[in-house]
Protein backbone atom coordinates (compact mmCIF):
# COMPACT_ATOMS: atom_id res chain seq x y z
CA UNK A 1 0.00 0.00 0.00
CA UNK A 2 2.07 2.70 -1.33
CA UNK A 3 -1.02 5.85 -0.80
CA UNK A 4 -0.53 8.91 1.84
CA UNK A 5 -3.21 9.60 3.94
CA UNK A 6 -0.80 12.76 5.06
CA UNK A 7 -3.43 15.70 3.72
CA UNK A 8 -6.24 13.99 6.14
CA UNK A 9 -4.14 14.88 9.35
CA UNK A 10 -6.05 17.16 11.39
CA UNK A 11 -9.27 16.79 9.52
CA UNK A 12 -12.17 17.60 12.20
CA UNK A 13 -15.67 17.32 12.46
CA UNK A 14 -18.57 18.06 14.95
CA UNK A 15 -21.93 16.52 15.64
CA UNK A 16 -24.35 17.08 18.16
CA UNK A 17 -26.50 14.80 19.81
CA UNK A 18 -29.61 14.49 22.57
CA UNK A 19 -28.92 12.30 25.86
CA UNK A 20 -32.14 10.33 25.78
CA UNK A 21 -33.57 8.05 28.12
CA UNK A 22 -33.93 4.82 25.70
CA UNK A 23 -30.87 3.95 25.10
CA UNK A 24 -29.69 4.31 29.02
CA UNK A 25 -32.14 1.98 29.64
CA UNK A 26 -31.41 -0.67 26.55
CA UNK A 27 -27.53 -0.31 28.31
CA UNK A 28 -29.21 -1.32 31.45
CA UNK A 29 -31.39 -4.22 30.54
CA UNK A 30 -28.21 -5.57 28.58
CA UNK A 31 -26.29 -5.84 31.45
CA UNK A 32 -28.39 -7.21 34.08
CA UNK A 33 -28.45 -3.81 36.26
CA UNK A 34 -31.04 -1.74 37.40
CA UNK A 35 -32.00 1.98 36.41
CA UNK A 36 -27.98 3.99 36.89
CA UNK A 37 -29.79 7.18 37.72
CA UNK A 38 -29.48 10.35 35.91
CA UNK A 39 -25.56 10.01 35.02
CA UNK A 40 -24.68 8.04 32.46
CA UNK A 41 -21.88 5.49 33.72
CA UNK A 42 -18.76 5.43 32.31
CA UNK A 43 -18.47 4.50 28.73
CA UNK A 44 -21.90 4.52 28.29
CA UNK A 45 -21.47 7.66 25.81
CA UNK A 46 -20.56 5.38 23.15
CA UNK A 47 -24.57 5.00 22.49
CA UNK A 48 -24.76 8.46 21.15
CA UNK A 49 -23.23 10.39 18.38
CA UNK A 50 -23.35 6.69 16.25
CA UNK A 51 -22.51 7.32 12.75
CA UNK A 52 -26.11 6.77 10.46
CA UNK A 53 -25.24 7.20 6.93
CA UNK A 54 -27.55 5.80 4.46
CA UNK A 55 -27.91 2.26 3.06
CA UNK A 56 -25.81 2.85 -0.09
CA UNK A 57 -23.60 4.34 1.89
CA UNK A 58 -22.48 1.25 3.82
CA UNK A 59 -19.42 -0.97 2.38
CA UNK A 60 -19.45 -4.93 2.25
CA UNK A 61 -18.37 -5.28 6.49
CA UNK A 62 -21.68 -3.72 7.38
CA UNK A 63 -19.65 -0.15 8.06
CA UNK A 64 -20.37 3.43 6.58
CA UNK A 65 -18.01 3.45 2.91
CA UNK A 66 -14.53 5.49 3.73
CA UNK A 67 -13.39 8.99 2.41
CA UNK A 68 -16.31 10.70 4.37
CA UNK A 69 -14.26 11.68 7.62
CA UNK A 70 -12.15 8.54 7.40
CA UNK A 71 -9.98 8.07 5.00
CA UNK A 72 -10.39 5.84 2.28
CA UNK A 73 -8.00 3.19 3.04
CA UNK A 74 -7.79 0.22 0.86
CA UNK A 75 -7.84 -2.80 3.65
CA UNK A 76 -11.08 -4.85 4.28
CA UNK A 77 -11.17 -5.45 8.26
CA UNK A 78 -11.51 -2.75 10.21
CA UNK A 79 -10.94 -3.40 14.57
CA UNK A 80 -11.15 -0.62 17.44
CA UNK A 81 -7.06 -1.61 18.78
CA UNK A 82 -7.56 0.55 21.92
CA UNK A 83 -8.20 4.01 23.65
CA UNK A 84 -7.61 6.36 26.44
CA UNK A 85 -10.63 8.05 28.06
CA UNK A 86 -10.82 10.35 30.74
CA UNK A 87 -14.04 12.11 32.53
CA UNK A 88 -13.91 15.27 33.73
CA UNK A 89 -17.47 15.89 34.43
CA UNK A 90 -20.95 13.76 34.50
CA UNK A 91 -23.21 13.86 31.36
CA UNK A 92 -26.98 13.45 32.18
CA UNK A 93 -30.00 11.96 30.96
CA UNK A 94 -31.25 15.30 28.81
CA UNK A 95 -28.47 16.85 28.04
CA UNK A 96 -27.62 17.98 24.35
CA UNK A 97 -24.28 17.16 23.52
CA UNK A 98 -21.55 17.94 21.44
CA UNK A 99 -18.72 16.02 19.97
CA UNK A 100 -15.41 17.11 18.10
CA UNK A 101 -13.55 14.35 16.68
CA UNK A 102 -10.35 14.70 15.05
CA UNK A 103 -7.72 12.47 12.94
CA UNK A 104 -4.58 12.66 14.67
CA UNK A 105 -2.16 10.26 13.56
CA UNK A 106 -1.78 7.76 11.26
CA UNK A 107 0.65 5.48 10.97
CA UNK A 108 1.09 2.55 8.72
CA UNK A 109 3.37 -0.66 9.40
CA UNK A 110 4.20 -3.96 7.92
CA UNK A 111 2.88 -6.82 10.68
CA UNK A 112 3.94 -10.92 9.95
CA UNK A 113 0.28 -10.91 8.10
CA UNK A 114 0.39 -7.80 5.85
CA UNK A 115 0.30 -4.28 6.35
CA UNK A 116 -1.32 -2.80 9.21
CA UNK A 117 -2.39 0.90 9.05
CA UNK A 118 -3.26 2.79 12.51
CA UNK A 119 -5.74 5.91 12.77
CA UNK A 120 -5.79 7.29 16.19
CA UNK A 121 -9.08 9.62 16.67
CA UNK A 122 -9.70 12.48 19.29
CA UNK A 123 -12.60 13.05 20.58
CA UNK A 124 -14.20 15.89 22.81
CA UNK A 125 -17.30 15.82 24.09
CA UNK A 126 -19.01 18.85 25.70
CA UNK A 127 -22.56 19.20 27.78
CA UNK A 128 -23.93 22.66 28.97
CA UNK A 129 -21.71 23.00 31.57
CA UNK A 130 -18.25 22.36 29.72
CA UNK A 131 -16.39 19.61 28.34
CA UNK A 132 -17.11 16.37 30.00
CA UNK A 133 -15.00 13.41 28.26
CA UNK A 134 -11.97 13.56 26.42
CA UNK A 135 -10.99 10.27 24.74
CA UNK A 136 -8.35 8.81 21.59
CA UNK A 137 -10.02 5.73 20.11
CA UNK A 138 -6.66 3.46 18.21
CA UNK A 139 -8.21 1.93 14.64
CA UNK A 140 -6.22 -0.64 12.79
CA UNK A 141 -7.03 -1.32 9.62
CA UNK A 142 -5.52 -4.90 7.47
CA UNK A 143 -6.10 -7.24 4.91
CA UNK A 144 -8.40 -10.37 5.24
CA UNK A 145 -6.55 -13.59 6.23
CA UNK A 146 -4.61 -15.72 4.04
CA UNK A 147 -4.14 -19.34 4.66
CA UNK A 148 -0.59 -19.29 5.20
CA UNK A 149 -0.44 -16.63 8.00
CA UNK A 150 1.17 -17.30 10.73
CA UNK A 151 -0.82 -18.01 13.90
CA UNK A 152 0.25 -15.70 16.98
CA UNK A 153 1.30 -16.49 20.01
CA UNK A 154 -1.37 -16.42 22.89
CA UNK A 155 0.14 -14.29 26.16
CA UNK A 156 -1.01 -15.71 29.48
CA UNK A 157 -3.32 -13.30 31.51
CA UNK A 158 -2.47 -12.94 34.93
CA UNK A 159 -3.44 -15.17 37.63
CA UNK A 160 -3.41 -12.58 40.59
CA UNK A 161 -7.23 -11.13 39.86
CA UNK A 162 -8.88 -10.08 43.11
CA UNK A 163 -12.81 -10.82 41.47
CA UNK A 164 -13.75 -11.99 38.60
CA UNK A 165 -17.16 -12.97 36.36
CA UNK A 166 -17.68 -15.11 33.51
CA UNK A 167 -19.51 -13.54 30.63
CA UNK A 168 -21.12 -15.91 28.05
CA UNK A 169 -20.77 -13.59 24.94
CA UNK A 170 -24.23 -15.04 23.63
CA UNK A 171 -25.58 -13.73 19.91
CA UNK A 172 -28.60 -11.94 21.83
CA UNK A 173 -26.15 -10.30 23.81
CA UNK A 174 -24.07 -9.19 20.40
CA UNK A 175 -27.24 -8.28 19.00
CA UNK A 176 -28.32 -6.19 21.40
CA UNK A 177 -24.90 -4.19 21.69
CA UNK A 178 -24.53 -3.88 17.89
CA UNK A 179 -28.46 -2.16 17.75
CA UNK A 180 -27.87 0.34 20.89
CA UNK A 181 -24.70 1.45 19.34
CA UNK A 182 -26.09 1.39 15.90
CA UNK A 183 -23.32 -0.82 15.03
CA UNK A 184 -23.84 -2.68 11.59
CA UNK A 185 -20.48 -4.22 11.29
CA UNK A 186 -20.90 -7.57 10.07
CA UNK A 187 -18.68 -9.52 12.21
CA UNK A 188 -20.85 -9.08 15.37
CA UNK A 189 -24.18 -10.79 13.85
CA UNK A 190 -23.27 -12.47 10.55
CA UNK A 191 -21.98 -15.61 10.92
CA UNK A 192 -20.94 -16.75 7.57
CA UNK A 193 -19.55 -13.54 6.72
CA UNK A 194 -17.26 -13.75 10.20
CA UNK A 195 -16.37 -16.84 9.26
CA UNK A 196 -15.98 -17.37 5.68
CA UNK A 197 -14.95 -13.63 4.64
CA UNK A 198 -12.64 -12.66 7.79
CA UNK A 199 -11.59 -15.96 8.94
CA UNK A 200 -12.72 -15.88 12.67
CA UNK A 201 -14.22 -18.88 14.45
CA UNK A 202 -17.34 -16.98 15.56
CA UNK A 203 -19.22 -14.17 15.89
CA UNK A 204 -16.29 -11.12 17.49
CA UNK A 205 -17.48 -9.69 21.00
CA UNK A 206 -17.20 -5.78 20.14
CA UNK A 207 -13.88 -4.59 21.54
CA UNK A 208 -16.48 -1.69 23.28
CA UNK A 209 -18.37 -3.99 24.76
CA UNK A 210 -15.54 -6.05 26.48
CA UNK A 211 -14.28 -2.76 27.63
CA UNK A 212 -17.34 -1.61 28.91
CA UNK A 213 -17.93 -4.94 30.41
CA UNK A 214 -14.12 -4.28 32.37
CA UNK A 215 -15.90 -0.69 33.92
CA UNK A 216 -19.28 -2.69 35.11
CA UNK A 217 -17.46 -5.32 36.85
CA UNK A 218 -15.31 -2.02 38.61
CA UNK A 219 -18.72 -0.43 39.45
CA UNK A 220 -20.10 -3.98 41.01
CA UNK A 221 -16.99 -4.29 42.96
CA UNK A 222 -16.55 -1.10 44.13
CA UNK A 223 -19.89 0.64 44.55
CA UNK A 224 -20.04 4.42 44.47
CA UNK A 225 -16.33 4.53 42.79
CA UNK A 226 -16.32 7.46 40.19
CA UNK A 227 -14.01 6.34 36.98
CA UNK A 228 -11.85 9.09 36.16
CA UNK A 229 -9.48 7.91 33.88
CA UNK A 230 -9.83 4.48 31.61
CA UNK A 231 -7.16 3.04 29.01
CA UNK A 232 -7.70 -0.55 27.73
CA UNK A 233 -5.84 -2.49 24.59
CA UNK A 234 -7.17 -5.04 22.48
CA UNK A 235 -4.75 -8.36 22.56
CA UNK A 236 -6.69 -11.00 20.78
CA UNK A 237 -10.31 -11.39 20.08
CA UNK A 238 -13.57 -13.08 21.99
CA UNK A 239 -16.07 -14.69 19.92
CA UNK A 240 -19.46 -15.95 20.63
CA UNK A 241 -18.26 -19.88 20.66
CA UNK A 242 -16.78 -19.51 24.23
CA UNK A 243 -16.96 -17.99 27.08
CA UNK A 244 -14.66 -15.38 28.44
CA UNK A 245 -14.47 -14.16 32.15
CA UNK A 246 -13.61 -10.15 32.94
CA UNK A 247 -11.15 -10.23 35.50
CA UNK A 248 -10.04 -6.91 38.22
CA UNK A 249 -7.16 -6.54 40.62
CA UNK A 250 -7.14 -3.64 43.22
CA UNK A 251 -3.47 -1.37 43.18
CA UNK A 252 -2.10 0.49 45.72
CA UNK A 253 -2.12 3.54 43.78
CA UNK A 254 -5.78 3.51 43.48
CA UNK A 255 -6.38 2.46 40.03
CA UNK A 256 -8.11 -0.63 39.10
CA UNK A 257 -5.89 -3.12 36.45
CA UNK A 258 -8.84 -5.27 34.79
CA UNK A 259 -8.32 -7.67 31.68
CA UNK A 260 -10.30 -9.96 29.96
CA UNK A 261 -9.43 -13.79 29.41
CA UNK A 262 -10.55 -16.84 26.90
CA UNK A 263 -11.75 -20.11 27.77
CA UNK A 264 -8.10 -20.76 27.84
CA UNK A 265 -6.66 -18.24 30.22
CA UNK A 266 -4.89 -16.64 26.92
CA UNK A 267 -5.38 -13.02 27.60
CA UNK A 268 -7.94 -10.70 25.17
CA UNK A 269 -8.06 -7.61 26.69
CA UNK A 270 -5.69 -5.11 29.15
CA UNK A 271 -7.05 -2.07 31.22
CA UNK A 272 -6.52 0.26 33.61
CA UNK A 273 -9.13 2.33 35.51
CA UNK A 274 -8.11 5.50 37.96
CA UNK A 275 -11.14 5.57 40.20
CA UNK A 276 -12.09 8.17 43.09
Amino acid sequence: MQQDFSSWLGRSETVHDIVTAAPVAGLAATFDLADPGQDLPALWHWAYFTPKPPAHLIGPDGHPKRGDFLPPIPLPRRMWAGGRTWFDSPIRIGDTVSRRSTIQRIDAKQGRSGTLVFVTLTHEIATPRGVAVREEQDLVFRDNPKPDDPTPMPSPAPMDADFSREIVPDPVLLFRYSALTFNSHRIHYDRPYAMEVEGYPGLVVHGPLNATLLLDLVRRECPGAVVKEFDFKAISPLFDTQSFTICGRREADGSVALWSQNHLGHLATRARALIA
